[in-house]
């Protein structure tokens, strides 16, 4: 299920996003601040290249780009 960004309270927004940021493995060696790393993702969203991606079964959401989103999720 996709969840429109616009539709979460901004706290909410930038706490989900600064976790999906923080992950392990995300880095990658990148030395890029925090703050650019959200301004980043924010903008992917506002853009529509990145979704929020809700899972029933796992009752968890993570934030993906849309070239790896299955297309029926957009049907």
């Amino acid at each position: 299920m996709l969840i429109p960004y616009d539709q979460l309270e901004a706290d909410t927004l930038t706490r989900l996003i600064e976790d999906f940021v923080t992950r392990d493995g995300t880095d990658n060696g990148d030395e890029t601040p925090l703050d650019t790393r959200v301004l980043r993702v924010r903008h992917a969203l506002t853009k529509l290249q990145a979704f929020i991606v809700f899972d029933p079964d796992s009752q968890q959401c993570q934030l993906m780009l849309k070239h790896d989103i299955p297309k029926a999720l957009f049907d």
